[in-house]
């Protein structure tokens, strides 16, 4: 039966099926496709009525495929270089992907080198990556007998009773993705020393498909590296790890841990601030989207209380300027994660003031009425700082009349440290997302389409305006919860399974329910009401504060 694709601005009919690579010949810029609406490798065969989208490092959807594929080759060029080496892939500083050595030599610029060198080779000799299925019991014996052992402990949580194994001239593994077809389509990636491990960076679709400059960001890498470390002590860095906690040692006790370290984090915050209280007026918390930034501010302020500081806390959302006056973002629409949406001159005149002890008629955002009316009337004792949060609150332009030393600045944001297993990351972003589809959808009536819609727009306001403050942070609160995972899958999985598979955010979604399926379920009755969790799946004790 013939069958007709829509592709390159053509359509044409097809009497048999046919390979997407034969469509694009050998144009190795196109790394993958969308095939209605789903994401294709480019060895997928056709065979009915399509519209066929193809995907270069510049698309979103494709950049999965880009560095999946290129941690395999990276995979490979160690097992071939050092054999007995075991390393290990995470999300790191500068958008990167940081391979750290688990066993092994010390990595240095000899080791750079020479993995390097063989990534290169590996990449001119164009070697196929060559998929094929196994069943469950066979994929152990492959992992036993190739020392990826790291993947026995994940495969038990897998539903699915077969895995996609890729053979690249005789290198197996497997990184839960879609694959370019062959390691010639690797042409762009930097390798770089960073101790004690070294730093992938690879080209980003946010950067137009180029490789972002370097930018390191040591408090960001040190928050990171304390992660990791605090889940190697628990036995939560991986994703069978943090299931073997739920499964066989006992739900409360896990959950109770993942708290112990958020109030540990709130006590030290705040002996910092009581130590340095006859200097600080102004309390900043800032992070990205779906942080917790309103769960936390509420749980500093009590944490403040208990040591006789009375803080004031104060919405930067009160200061938005009329819709007519916010500027437009590059798709012509309100740009309200803009710094210049916000009337930065009242509100550093009001900060001032209320410092300097006078009365202050704040203002209040009426969203409805999309303008500013006269708030509540606020004076400030010397014991009381001011709180506040946003996403624009560590940024100095927001505060320039506040002399430094009077500034506490928080950042939050959850800095996940979690692996499927040695080789494949859990992404910090997708963690976010999912917080924000779950929110949206429980308090604002928002369908996962539409979030997810936005999510680009959220992003690019984040690279904007948000990460560069982290660099300027009196301290980096990290809100992640090990656990959450296994409390959002619930809630998350029906709302991203509603998704229609023409829909353009479908390939989104199905990114997200193939991690989230490998997660036990954790039922939420013992999540304590002031954790940060409720702030996304309800139940929070702050709900009316």
């Amino acid at each position: 039966m013939s069958f007709t694709l829509k592709y390159l601005g053509k359509e044409e009919t097809f009497e048999k099926k046919v390979r997407l690579l034969d469509l694009v010949s050998d144009n190795k810029e196109i790394i993958c496709a969308r095939v209605n609406n789903r994401v294709r490798e480019l060895t997928y065969e056709v065979y009915y009525d399509a519209k066929v989208d193809f995907l270069t490092v510049k698309d979103q959807d494709a950049i999965k495929t880009y560095e999946s594929s290129l941690r395999f080759v990276v995979a490979m060029a160690f097992k071939r270089v050092y054999p007995d080496v075991e390393i290990r892939f995470c999300y790191n500083v500068s958008r990167s992907i940081f391979v750290q050595i688990l066993k092994g030599p010390k990595c240095d610029m000899t080791m750079v080198k020479n993995i390097d060198e063989e990534v290169k080779k590996i990449i001119k000799a164009d070697y196929p990556l060559k998929r094929f299925v196994v069943s469950n019991e066979e994929a152990k014996d492959i992992y036993v007998k190739n020392g990826l052992l790291d993947k026995l402990d994940i495969l038990q949580y897998r539903p699915e009773k077969t895995v996609h194994l890729y053979d690249c001239d005789g290198y197996l593994n497997y990184m839960f993705s879609h694959m370019v077809p062959s390691t010639g389509y690797l042409k762009d990636y930097v390798l770089r020393l960073y101790a004690p491990g070294m730093i992938i960076q690879y080209p980003r679709a946010e950067a137009k498909g180029k490789i972002p400059p370097f930018e390191d960001a040591p408090t960001f890498g040190k928050t990171l590296k304390e992660s990791h470390e605090w889940g190697l002590i628990t036995g939560a860095d991986s994703v069978a790890g943090i299931n073997k906690h739920i499964s066989h040692d006992g739900i409360v006790d896990f959950i109770q841990l993942c708290e112990a370290r958020h109030n540990r984090m709130l006590c030290e915050l705040g002996e910092m601030i009581q130590k340095d209280i006859s200097n600080i007026r102004l309390i900043c918390i800032a992070g990205p989207s779906s942080s917790g930034k309103t769960t936390f501010a509420n749980r500093l302020r009590i944490e403040l209380l208990s040591r006789g500081i009375k803080p004031i806390r104060i919405s930067i959302d009160d200061y938005y300027l009329p819709k007519s006056e916010v500027p437009l973002d590059e798709d012509g629409k309100p740009d309200l994660e803009s710094i210049e949406a916000l009337d930065i001159d009242l509100f550093n005149k009001n900060m001032l003031d209320l410092i300097s002890g006078e009365k202050v008629q704040m203002p209040k955002f009426d969203f409805k009425a999309g303008k500013r009316v006269p708030g509540r009337v606020l004076q400030v004792a010397e014991n009381e700082p001011i709180i506040i949060e946003g996403i624009h609150a560590l940024n100095d332009r927001l505060t320039t009349l506040i002399p430094k030393h009077q500034k506490f600045k928080i950042f939050i944001a959850p800095q996940a440290q979690i692996g499927l297993d040695n080789h494949n990351p859990v992404s910090i972003t997708d963690l976010r997302l999912l917080r924000r589809i779950v929110r949206d959808y429980k308090f604002r009536g928002t369908g996962a389409e539409d979030t997810i819609g936005m999510w680009p727009s959220v992003r690019r306001g984040e690279f904007t305006w948000i990460y560069d403050t982290q660099e300027g942070a009196n301290y980096v609160y990290n809100s992640m919860l090990s656990y959450e995972l296994c409390v959002m899958k619930k809630y998350a999985m029906p709302l991203l399974q509603e998704i229609d598979k023409e829909s353009q955010y479908f390939p989104t979604a199905e990114r997200l329910l193939r991690m989230l399926k490998y997660f036990v379920d954790l039922p939420d009755e013992w999540v304590p009401c002031n954790s940060l969790m409720r702030e996304f799946i309800g139940g929070s004790c702050y709900a009316d504060v």
